[in-house]
């Protein structure tokens, strides 16, 4: 079993700099791939950025590389969701997710976190 909660998300500007936060807890968390999801009103759900739990691996939706940064930093129990220069297209609800394997698709992510809005205006 894996339990994911997600930290508060906001209303930030265009621009400005906004960290997720995912607390893991679990006995098979090394075994795992942490990924990070988000779903618009009428959209479906769509990968954001995925990690090892080791960190030595990362992926990105091309929407975001370069801006957001995926990370698990102090070899802690926290995986991060750095975001920067968001935009408005960002508004989102985001989750945590972990999987088994690598796969920047929903349905195979076995744990979720609860989800948390995250508004950026223009």
């Amino acid at each position: 079993q894996v339990q994911l909660v997600e930290s508060r998300g906001g209303l930030v500007q265009a621009g400005d700099s906004l960290r997720l936060s995912c607390a893991a807890t679990g006995s098979t968390l090394d075994s795992r791939i942490m990924g990070w999801f988000r779903q618009a009103p009428g959209l479906e759900r769509e990968f954001v950025a995925a990690t090892n739990w080791n960190g030595d691996f990362t992926s990105y939706q091309s929407s975001v590389k370069g801006r957001f940064i995926v990370s698990r930093p102090n070899a802690g129990n926290t995986i991060i969701l750095q975001m920067n220069s968001v935009k408005p297209e960002d508004t989102a609800v985001y989750y945590c997710a972990a999987s088994r394997q690598y796969s920047t698709s929903p349905g195979s992510y076995d744990y979720w976190g609860q989800g948390t809005q995250v508004t950026v205006s223009s």
